[in-house]
């Protein structure tokens, strides 16, 4: 049920408004001077009838899936997968430069923190998934 627009708003309401008209104006529904009035409209805005005579004429904002996080190594946006096959001939090198054997401990060191989460990662979604079943078969019984 929508709430009556004589509802006076506050200033989270406001900074809410903006950034709404902001997205509108970076999508390049608004011009530049229509942003400026619509603002100033905005920061006037007692009610929340003052707020919607500003998004009358917009779209409705269109709800954003959330973006699935790459993996990323310490190297920033170079996989792990791309990293961990140059270690060993990283470590080779080292090992005939300066004759110390303790560079081959490099790779599995790599391998550990490269891909160490994941496995973590793997029981959690299974924990998840274990229990969302669970759930299930306790709401149908």
């Amino acid at each position: 049920m929508a709430e009556p627009p004589e509802i006076r708003i506050g200033t989270v309401e406001r900074e809410d408004a903006m950034k709404r008209l902001s997205d509108h104006f970076a999508a390049g529904r608004l011009s530049v001077a229509e942003f400026d009035e619509r603002s100033g409209i905005v920061a006037a805005a007692l009610t929340r009838g003052d707020l919607e005579q500003v998004f009358t004429d917009l779209p409705e904002p269109v709800s954003e899936k959330p973006v699935p996080a790459e993996r990323r190594s310490l190297l920033g946006s170079i996989p792990p997968e791309r990293i961990m096959p140059v270690v060993p001939i990283i470590a080779l090198i080292l090992f005939l430069v300066t004759h110390q054997w303790l560079f081959f401990l490099l790779i599995p060191l790599a391998g550990a923190v490269l891909f160490g989460g994941q496995g973590r990662d793997r029981r959690r979604r299974a924990e998840r998934r274990d229990r969302r079943r669970r759930l299930d078969r306790g709401q149908e019984d």
